[in-house]
């Protein structure tokens, strides 16, 4: 089996039947659930907040991949770590002190991520790179799920990757937005680790055989 990590993301899941769909993704091939936190500040959308990533966290058998799309995320990392966050992801854009941030996540016992909008350059992470378990690439504009792939994710991972071994990093790179069984190979060839897929795989007729041929995909 593929050492590609499959994330699915809850977002895309059926809101009425949660705790199914978390059992599916228990049951699956998949390695973490990716959970997006959304404010309706940092981006236009609300998604879920503590209640229902605690509701989750119960039924979780595998890996929160915690993925906050807010502003002033530094306010609740002791919260997240609470609910049993395994990684937890802040954006470059949101964070005034990032390498701080990027500590206090640490202390607190989780991976620490960083998610990069389509529009913001890796080379900004030359600096904290060695910090960073986990860069998020963002392959759509971040707030909505079911958008269109953005072409140019392929070269910011080829850039991500190099820079990664430039520096002599062991950072995960993680594709979140557009994934699908048509581009995962190309990422995980360009140097992707990690892949994020949420109507793709919630959105199928068999979503657990959806989990499975990404991975083989990706894999190949």
């Amino acid at each position: 089996m593929s050492s590609i990590k499959i994330a699915p993301s809850l977002l895309a899941a059926d809101f009425g039947n949660l705790q199914r769909d978390v059992e599916m993704v228990n049951d699956s091939v998949a390695d973490w659930h990716h959970i997006d936190v959304m404010d309706g500040v940092f981006v236009p959308n609300i998604s879920y907040g503590m209640p229902v990533i605690k509701a989750i966290a119960t039924h979780a058998t595998k890996p929160l991949d915690v993925h906050l799309m807010i502003v002033d995320p530094d306010r609740y990392i002791k919260t997240f770590a609470d609910l049993g966050a395994t990684v937890l992801t802040v954006h470059y854009e949101a964070c005034t002190h990032l390498h701080r941030t990027l500590q206090a996540i640490k202390a607190e016992g989780m991976k620490a991520g960083v998610a990069l909008n389509p529009h913001t350059s890796i080379h900004l992470l030359e600096d904290t790179i060695k910090d960073i378990d986990v860069v998020c690439l963002m392959s759509v504009n971040p707030g909505f799920g079911g958008q269109s792939f953005i072409e140019n994710t392929y070269e910011k991972v080829k850039a991500l990757k190099e820079l990664i071994d430039r520096k002599g990093a062991s950072t995960l790179i993680e594709i979140d937005g557009g994934v699908s069984s048509k581009n995962a190979k190309a990422l995980a060839d360009a140097g992707a680790d990690v892949l994020v897929a949420g109507s793709f795989v919630f959105k199928s007729a068999h979503p657990q055989e959806t989990i499975k041929e990404l991975k083989e995909i990706a894999g190949e």
